[in-house]
């Protein structure tokens, strides 16, 4: 694994994860009470052996910035970096980066420049574990040029991702990115097959590529397209040997409210799909040096609680309570993502804010809250009622949305005292 390079793609705009990403890009977005969507990747790469990584940002990416450098630091005698390459204007462009191939692609000379025969490329919007040390294996037991990571999905998904077909010795034969209805007839997978299980009938790219280094940089300097998806992996399978490993553990895209919604609620459950409790495949995040929560006769039911937290009297089902967060007296929270807090508002700020009518950092008494998404440093009043009684879809409130019907409060957002959303 010494001669493998690793370079995760720090996402675009994130349009469909807003407001989430209007102050943030999505590799930033907490997850999980305490983590964020970036130290995912980073975290497969570690646990892989893999400790030669850059990260390419571009959008909202001050906060990414900030995370990766508290978090990820090496000695001086590892040879380890995670290094940050952020959009730049250079003597051959000064465009902004045009899509994933792109991005890569703007920033051979690094690739080129290290040592390692092969180059592992990533998102920094996923939810999995991998070992990448099988997928390296893989790639060498196939003789692969390019390997992509494939995982079997159902007739209702297919559309949302790239879906390819295999011969009986995984390689690939085709390659269609986001095919309409119409396009998935004949793209179905063998049955019976090992890849497939019940209705999932179709292999899908899970956006994970393994590229022999000279074929990366072949492919891309070929190539003026922008995308791997769409235009670098279609275009290769007609001049290089192009494999599907098949991965079938757990894989979410976090690329949507609802999807992002439900993947953290899924780690409360007692058997989650995905969980941080592997002791030998851990999930790294920055070292806060919070204090120990406290919980003063308080019901709480699955519910991951991070650190920093202080909950009085409250009643909590199926939640996420993310670091530094305060809830006060006779609150009741179901079905919900609290990610919050940046600080500890001091005795002198609360009283300088309450002055003006803002409540304090947190969520107040007697609040009624469910199937929310409250992030950090929202400041929600006491007798608050949020639930979303009109069953709207999609809403923009003055202080508050609405996405897949579910209600996001966005950072710092004020909430007064008896609001009903």
């Amino acid at each position: 694994m010494n001669d493998v390079l690793a370079v995760i793609l720090g996402g675009g705009k994130g349009t469909r994860l807003y407001p989430l990403t209007k102050d943030r890009s999505k590799p930033a977005v907490p997850i999980g009470g305490k983590y964020r969507l970036i130290d995912i990747p980073i975290s497969n790469c570690l646990n892989s052996g893999i400790n030669r990584i850059y990260v390419l940002t571009q959008y909202n990416s001050a906060s990414l910035h900030r995370h990766i450098n508290q978090t990820f630091k090496f000695d001086n005698f590892s040879g380890g970096f995670v290094e940050i390459l952020a959009a730049e204007q250079t003597a051959e462009t000064t465009a902004w980066y045009q899509g994933t191939a792109d991005a890569v692609r703007r920033n051979l000379r690094h690739v080129a420049s290290g040592r390692g025969q092969y180059v592992l490329v990533l998102g920094g919007d996923q939810l999995y574990r991998m070992d990448f040390q099988e997928l390296a294996h893989f790639h060498a037991e196939k003789k692969a040029d390019i390997s992509v990571a494939v995982l079997p999905v159902d007739g209702s998904r297919a559309s949302s991702f790239g879906i390819l077909k295999t011969d009986d010795d995984l390689r690939l034969t085709e390659f269609y990115e986001k095919p309409g209805p119409e396009m998935l007839l004949g793209l179905e997978a063998p049955t019976p097959s090992s890849q497939v299980d019940g209705d999932k009938t179709y292999l899908a790219s899970m956006g994970i590529y393994f590229f022999s280094r000279d074929v990366l940089i072949d492919a891309l300097k070929a190539s003026a397209e922008h995308d791997f998806g769409h235009n670098i992996i279609p275009e290769a399978l007609r001049k290089y040997r192009v494999y599907g490993f098949p991965f079938n553990d757990y894989w979410e895209d976090i690329g949507t409210i609802r999807s992002f919604y439900k993947a953290n609620l899924d780690l409360a459950i007692p058997d989650p799909p995905f969980s941080f409790y592997r002791v030998t495949a851990p999930i790294y995040s920055r070292p806060r040096f919070l204090p120990c929560s406290k919980i003063l006769g308080c019901d709480l039911r699955e519910t991951l609680l991070a650190e920093g937290c202080l909950i009085r009297k409250s009643s909590i089902f199926r939640s996420i309570i993310g670091i530094r967060s305060i809830v006060g007296d006779g609150s009741s929270i179901q079905n919900t993502l609290m990610m919050g807090a940046d600080f500890y508002e001091s005795a002198a700020d609360r009283d300088a804010t309450r002055l003006q009518g803002i409540p304090d950092v947190g969520i107040g008494r007697n609040c009624r809250i469910q199937n929310a998404i409250i992030d950090k440093n929202a400041r929600i009043g006491k007798n608050v009622s949020i639930s979303n009684l009109s069953n709207l879809q999609e809403h923009d409130g003055s202080n508050f949305f609405i996405r897949d019907g579910i209600v996001v409060i966005p950072k710092n957002a004020v909430i007064p005292d008896g609001s009903e959303i």
